[in-house]
């Protein structure tokens, strides 16, 4: 055999040798998929999940936790919440969001899946930023508003012209310490925003009838009685006398000095 022809059938093998193993090959490994880009959109990163729940949070949450989740008007500090750090998956976090906790007066919310992952996003979020903070001082806790004297508040609570005008320790006020604590007490204790006025109406002929406001202006005043009937009368044709207990509580405003607030507080603190 000429060197020529050798050389010839040694390619020619080593051609169909390295056919072999690729057709091998390719039928040994799984087929090429598609791009994932094209079959879904990719998931939202932690940082744009948290920006889309900032905008739910604001419009749903923060009138109760704040602006910053760090706690608002009745809603608790979220970024120091027990749940919130210990939920490492954030379905705890989702579950209360979605199923709502009623015993604390929190509503549920129906967000879908994607929201509520979102709002997590936002919460871990807000945790971080607290974490950073210098201080570490963020919302108020219970102890915060416990500095006062009881003996001073309770001086104060009876004196002439203030709260025992209006309420009594044994009446109204019982266990009102249980029921609120912190900075909830002492918002209901400054203005009580869902206290209902009282009006009494007296028609021409004499007759009274009195219950709780639940309309009032120029024209009209109406209210609900103890059945929870309503009735509305034109105020031309009546005369009419409103108890708005609000209004005794702001006229306190410009009377309180800082240490009654605190001894107050330190007072209606014991009323459990």
């Amino acid at each position: 055999m000429t060197t020529h022809l050798l050389k010839q059938r040694l390619l020619f093998g080593s051609i169909s040798v390295l056919s072999l193993v690729a057709l091998s090959f390719a039928f040994t490994q799984p087929p090429v998929q598609a791009s994932s880009a094209a079959q879904a959109p990719a998931p939202a990163t932690d940082a744009s999940a948290a920006k889309q729940g900032e905008a739910l949070f604001q419009q749903s949450c923060a009138f109760c936790h704040g602006r910053d989740a760090m706690g608002g008007e009745t809603g608790p500090d979220l970024t120091r919440s027990k749940l919130v750090l210990g939920d490492k998956t954030g379905d705890q976090i989702m579950a209360v969001i979605h199923e709502g906790r009623i015993e604390k007066k929190m509503p549920p919310f129906p967000f879908a899946p994607p929201e509520l992952r979102s709002l997590v996003a936002f919460i871990r979020a807000r945790v971080v930023v607290a974490d950073s903070e210098k201080g570490g001082r963020r919302g108020v806790d219970v102890a915060d508003l416990q500095t006062g004297n009881v003996e001073q508040g309770k001086k104060f609570f009876d004196g002439p012209g203030t709260c025992s005008k209006c309420h009594s320790p044994a009446g109204d006020l019982a266990g009102i310490a249980s029921r609120h604590k912190g900075l909830e007490l002492e918002m209901r204790m400054l203005y009580p925003r869902d206290a209902r006025s009282k009006v009494s109406v007296t028609m021409s002929t004499g007759k009274s009838i009195t219950g709780t406001l639940a309309y009032l202006d120029e024209f009209t005043v109406g209210l609900r009685d103890a059945e929870g009937i309503y009735h509305s009368w034109s105020i031309e044709n009546v005369k009419y006398k409103v108890d708005s207990p609000v209004d005794a509580h702001v006229e306190m405003f410009p009377k309180y000095t800082d240490d009654d607030i605190h001894n107050l507080m330190a007072y209606l603190q014991t009323l459990r």
